[in-house]
């Protein structure tokens, strides 16, 4: 009886030690695009705060916004893109932001902040900005290559080209490159980029958003349209792979942290948000994504190599060039009836 009574007792100890050790942590529940959060930054937040971080991801902002409004549950934060912002909060779908709970909002970079959409930070606290632009193997191009976006229309590199196959980013390069706002709704101004756009086509290998990442590296392609962090990430594969922004200007895109209204744990999700905005988290998040923070504190932090790279830092003439590609409602199927008319022609 004795040796039940004690290994009953030792069990009911181990039992509790468990209970206290992990059953009771808090968890935050993020839901963000694949692989854009430095995993050993998590697991620092974890210790910290004595908690877990249950992560799970999405491919597009679309999908994500999906399976919220099919009904899906228990999320904490999620990380939209700006114009996604602003329909989450027109549906009611987030909460209003509380500064007041977030010290490390006063590192944000205010020259940023037009790009959120959100400038007064009512709904979202930016994370991260990107761009789109060329990726090139700078071995196969002429010495006197420039970066711009009429490469697209040089007969010297047909076949071995690619753009996005997405609608609003390949119609606005050539509205950008013709002076026209990637946002126009002025007809003339998208059936002028339309017919543009389909000479470019004869030179392109074809309308590429995965794979043509693969065929910089294998040197399938030798110029494609892409965005920055993907041309980044496949540099040291090939080290004759460099990114530039067309002198035109391009499209920049920021995604925010945003608190879901159903949110369980908020407390804890500004807490993530402050450490976020951390400048040695934001400078460890930026080399590791290569994308920018808009963290003025963080910039001193990171590497002299990623500081001085324009595609990340990029330089006020470029960025006042640039625009973000807006939600045109209605208007949008000006671009759906271009971008078929590109489609099917020869």
């Amino acid at each position: 009886m004795k040796k039940l009574f004690f290994t009953m007792l030792a069990f009911l100890i181990l039992f509790s030690m468990l209970l206290g050790c992990g059953g009771s942590k808090q968890k935050l529940y993020l839901y963000n695009w694949s692989d854009y959060i430095k995993k050993d930054l998590v697991k620092d937040f974890e210790k910290e705060n004595n908690c877990r971080v249950v992560m799970d991801f999405y491919d597009s902002n679309e999908a994500m916004y999906a399976k919220l409004k099919a009904g899906a549950k228990g999320y904490d934060i999620v990380i939209p893109t700006g114009y996604m912002v602003k329909i989450m909060a027109h549906d009611g779908m987030i909460q209003p932001i509380d500064l007041s709970k977030i010290p490390n909002i006063a590192n944000i970079d205010e020259k940023y902040l037009p790009f959120t959409l959100d400038p007064e930070m009512k709904f979202s606290v930016p994370y991260m900005i990107s761009n789109s632009g060329i990726g090139y193997l700078e071995n196969k191009v002429d010495a006197s290559f420039v970066p711009t976006w009429g490469i697209f229309g040089d007969q010297k590199y047909a076949g071995r080209m690619t753009m996005l196959n997405d609608m609003r980013e390949t119609i606005g390069s050539v509205l950008r490159y013709l002076g026209y706002s990637m946002n126009s709704i002025n007809v003339s101004e998208l059936e002028e980029a339309g017919e543009l756009l389909i000479t470019w086509k004869r030179n392109l290998a074809k309308f590429e958003a995965d794979q043509y990442k693969n065929g910089l590296i294998s040197g399938e392609f030798i110029i494609a349209h892409g965005y920055s962090g993907d041309v980044f990430q496949v540099m040291e594969e090939n080290e004759n792979i460099k990114y530039a922004i067309p002198m035109e200007g391009t499209t920049i895109s920021c995604d925010n942290m945003v608190i879901l209204k159903d949110s369980k744990n908020i407390d804890l999700a500004y807490t993530f948000i402050n450490y976020m905005l951390k400048p040695e988290v934001a400078a460890a998040n930026i080399e590791y994504v290569y994308f920018l923070a808009p963290n003025k504190a963080a910039y001193e932090l990171v590497s002299e190599e990623v500081r001085n790279e324009p595609a990340i830092f990029i330089p006020n003439e470029l960025l006042m060039k640039s625009e973000v590609i807006l939600d045109l409602g209605e208007n949008n199927k000006l671009y759906t009836n271009i971008w078929d008319k590109v489609k099917a022609a020869k």
